[in-house]
């Protein structure tokens, strides 16, 4: 069993206790600065919300990662978890705002958007401190955090012409997984989860966030890299790696063809950056990424400075 699975195993055991039995624990973890536990009441509260299991694995791990970072700030500051001052919101915040990123070779602070996800993590965990009786505070209510001023879309362009190149140093199963990505426009966790009764003529059911389902069609090029495989276990599984695999797999093959790795997004990137190109519809290839806003739509897309120029040349 993965430790994944074993962690949120643990979480359900909070989620199953009596209410005066999951007060006393959440308030015992908050007095005594139980990382760990207060991660597993923060799990407990996130796996049977409104969105329960269909909140994505990588939100859960994303936020445990924010509360093992808080907890520990909290007990050197002086921080009483369950009876926070007016000011700790603040000041956790300035703190995230100094912090070095973490990693061999990175350079700088934090970015804004780590910066927004470790407070969205924390704030998951005061409401989860809520949901179990332990205090009605929410220091972090209050608390703005700064948006980036540069695009998204500007930090991390979609990959475009990477992708063949990268595609000539990689084995069928990854060179697969890549394709995916950047001609299905789907998520890593998406693509790496599909199956062979997945695959439905010239297109493919997609599992994807908050439980959605939806049917992405796939071109000749993701078909036939599709075909060439067979599935890793008998539940007719395309691939048996964790995320990590994969990335360090496709670092590798982009270094190989010399070009930077920056993540499976900017693939994803890639495909709804050519769909505008071809359609110049943001609702259809929305719809193609599986977004629920078009808001979202336009972070994916790479838009030419000049998009307009042909149409207001005769005002």
């Amino acid at each position: 069993m993965s430790s994944e699975l074993v962690l949120l195993k643990d979480a359900l055991s909070f989620a199953n206790l009596t209410d005066q039995s999951l007060r006393v624990r959440a308030v015992e973890a908050a007095a005594n600065y139980d990382t760990e536990s207060l991660v597993l009441v923060m799990l407990a509260y996130m796996s049977t919300s409104r969105k329960g299991s269909r909140t994505s694995q990588k939100t859960l791990d994303a936020y445990s990662l924010a509360v093992r970072d808080f907890v520990p700030w909290a007990r050197m500051n002086g921080m009483q978890l369950l009876r926070p001052g007016k000011r700790d919101g603040g000041r956790y915040l300035a703190n995230l705002q100094r912090q070095p990123k973490a990693g061999k070779g990175k350079r700088g602070f934090l970015s804004a958007a780590t910066i927004a996800q470790y407070t969205a993590g924390v704030r998951a965990l005061y409401r989860a401190l809520r949901w179990a009786g332990a205090t009605e505070v929410q220091p972090f209510d209050e608390v703005y955090v700064p948006s980036d001023p540069t695009p998204g879309i500007v930090k991390n362009p979609p990959y475009m012409r990477e992708v063949d190149a990268v595609l000539e140093h990689c084995e069928p199963r990854l060179a697969a997984l890549i394709l995916l990505c950047s001609h299905a426009g789907l998520r890593v966790s998406e693509a790496l989860s599909i199956k062979t009764g997945d695959t439905q003529g010239r297109s493919l059911v997609v599992h994807g966030k908050g439980g959605k389902v939806r049917q992405v069609p796939l071109g000749a090029r993701v078909r036939q890299a599709l075909g060439s495989l067979s599935p890793v276990d008998v539940d007719g599984r395309y691939f048996n790696w964790d995320y990590g695999q994969a990335t360090y797999r496709a670092g590798k093959a982009f270094k190989a063809a010399g070009f930077e790795w920056r993540g499976f997004h900017a693939a994803r990137k890639h495909s709804g950056t050519r769909l505008y190109q071809a359609t110049k519809d943001f609702t259809r290839v929305g719809l193609f990424l599986g977004h629920s806003s078009v808001d979202t739509t336009r972070r994916y897309v790479a838009v030419q400075d000049n998009d307009v120029a042909d149409e207001v040349e005769d005002w």
